[in-house]
């Protein structure tokens, strides 16, 4: 599993060339404040390949960071990859926290399903507020579409992800995550 470093402390997975799956995202550091965005996952290669899961988003005392996306499978043949799920926040004493949110899921190839998106990040503290589940991914014309990410809890739970669509030519769409 290859990543390669971007900006802002970010890591991203890697993309494969015409063949190959993609690389994982990072998990995003931990923060007093901030938690750090996970790293999305690679794209797969361009005909064929599964694409990369996105890493967890940081957990931190308020604000816990975003889950990064999952990426896209390639073309022809391949999985979309699977949303990371967002970061835990609001465990400082005294602070009113949001849960990060989960990636939204990669969409699948011609043949294969979309990614599930990761759930939304819970907190602990009274009065803060779950992460959003990320949306699942889209199947193109054969698979079925990608889960919801589930709402993370919290005082005031976050939204549940939507499902994603089914295939043109045969598949499901993907269940909604749950509240």
């Amino acid at each position: 599993m290859t990543v390669s470093r971007l900006t802002a402390g970010r890591w991203r997975g890697r993309a494969a060339g015409l063949f190959g799956d993609g690389g994982a995202g990072g998990i995003g550091g931990a923060g007093r404040t901030n938690g750090g965005v996970g790293g999305a996952g690679g794209h797969a290669g361009i005909l064929q390949g599964d694409g990369g899961a996105g890493g967890e988003g940081g957990a931190s005392g308020t604000y816990g960071g975003a889950g990064g996306a999952g990426g896209d499978a390639g073309i022809l043949l391949g999985l979309g990859g699977v949303g990371g799920a967002g970061g835990s926040g609001g465990f400082a004493e005294n602070t009113i926290g949001i849960g990060g949110d989960g990636g939204s899921g990669g969409d699948g190839g011609l043949i294969g399903n979309g990614g599930d998106g990761g759930a939304g990040g819970g907190t602990l503290t009274t009065g803060s507020t779950g992460g959003n589940g990320g949306n699942g991914g889209n199947a193109r014309l054969i698979g079925s579409g990608g889960n919801g990410g589930n709402a993370g809890t919290g005082t005031q739970m976050g939204l549940a992800g939507t499902g994603g669509a089914g295939g043109e030519l045969f598949g499901a769409n993907g269940m909604d995550g749950l509240t």
